[in-house]
């Protein structure tokens, strides 16, 4: 009898866990095809190492006597297991096109690191500001849909062909106001519903194609990733309800089609990009879909001082590494603590980055590294303490 009640207890353990992590999301994939569940994917930005290198960057550890190391060494001793890269469509060549993305993943990829491909869907920049398509790209609904899907089949399968599995995809960088402009856009303020619905029905269309895209590449032999919707202002729970629901409500797109939810958390833009807030909203749509999310975006200043200084929205922190840290782990804890073990990612943006250290913030420094331009166009960069912030957590 007891072996019995052994074997029916694990068999209503299993049903549970079907039942609370559906196939697309517990099957996982990326990365050697591991369980999506027994990864916490921690790490970096990285996306512009491969200029900074290019142009003179020098990285040296301060831990080992400023030994000259790669940055990705550095930053993997101090826990980083994930490398996040953004991909633009037709940029000036090298300018995070395909082949400077590819070589970069290769890179990270022949050392383990699970690589997080960022597609923005433009030849630029995308974000809420910006979200502009190509300008080779059709202009017409159906044309650029089929473009799309084409588009996201062949990166990946280019990824395939190079040996390098993708553990995350991002559908899109920061659509809160849509993507592929003009035909993408949205707006999330709309009134009543039934316009807001309407008015999302041309970015539901254009996500379902890229979706697709990624569903032709795994059915040609690509390695499943995780497909993710990536939104900014994490903390504004709001936001985050109103839009998913306006992007369901389409029909266009179900629920299944994305895996895990990824946010952007920035402290500089607002006093409620409190770490309450943002676990209210994580804790929110945990509680309602059921689905992993990851923290995809965020910075902490090692320096920001001046009339132009903004205020941050936990003064508590300490502006400098120390205080690097201390957000970065404060951060973690509230995606570690969502129910269900559903917190499952956090990446740091663009740590390395040494000729852009405000990181589109009016802060003066958010990177982890200190600067020696004395003898420029080479930049010796000197890691400091915050390089660790992964360590342990």
């Amino acid at each position: 009898m007891l072996l019995v009640e052994t074997l029916i207890a694990l068999l209503l353990l299993g049903s549970a866990f079907a039942f609370a992590f559906p196939a697309s999301e517990a099957n996982g994939g990326g990365h050697g095809g591991q369980n999506a569940q027994s990864v916490f994917y921690q790490g970096h930005d990285l996306s512009s190492l491969g200029i900074m290198e290019q142009g003179g960057a020098v990285y040296h550890d301060t831990a080992r006597h400023n030994q000259t190391r790669a940055a990705e060494d550095i930053l993997g001793d101090g826990g980083m297991n994930t490398v996040r890269l953004r991909l633009w469509v037709n940029p000036i060549p090298g300018q995070y096109d395909l082949s400077y993305v590819l070589a970069l993943a290769e890179r990270f990829a022949k050392k383990k690191y699970h690589i997080y491909l960022d597609f923005h869907f433009s030849d630029n920049w995308a974000d809420p500001h910006h979200n502009i398509a190509p300008a080779a790209w059709p202009t017409t609904l159906p044309a650029l849909s089929s473009t799309l899907r084409t588009y996201v089949r062949e990166t990946i399968m280019t990824f395939k062909h190079a040996g390098v599995d993708l553990s995350l995809v991002s559908l899109g960088n920061e659509i809160r106001n849509g993507m592929l402009w003009p035909l993408g856009q949205v707006d999330v303020d709309i009134t009543p519903h039934a316009a807001l619905v309407s008015n999302f029905t041309n970015l539901a269309t254009l996500y379902a194609a890229a979706r697709s895209g990624v569903t032709d590449a795994v059915n040609a032999g690509a390695a499943k990733p995780q497909v993710l919707i990536h939104i900014d202002n994490g903390w504004n729970v709001t936001l985050q309800t109103t839009w998913f629901n306006a992007l369901t409500a389409t029909g266009k797109v179900k629920v299944a089609d994305w895996d895990v939810f990824a946010f952007s958390f920035y402290p500089f833009y607002g006093t409620d990009a409190t770490l309450a807030n943002l676990q209210n909203s994580l804790h929110t749509l945990a509680r309602h879909y059921g689905k992993p999310l990851h923290v995809v975006e965020t910075d902490w200043p090692a320096i920001c001082s001046g009339s132009d200084a903004p205020e941050l929205s936990e003064p508590s922190v300490p502006i400098s590494a120390k205080g690097q840290t201390e957000w970065v782990h404060d951060v973690i804890k509230v995606v570690k603590g969502v129910p269900g073990g559903l917190g499952q990612g956090f990446n740091y943006w663009e740590p390395a980055w040494l000729n852009s250290t405000s990181l589109g913030s009016a802060c003066q420094d958010a990177i982890l590294f200190d600067t020696d331009w004395s003898r420029y166009p080479q930049m010796e960069a000197y890691s400091r303490e915050s390089v660790d912030m992964l360590k342990g957590v």
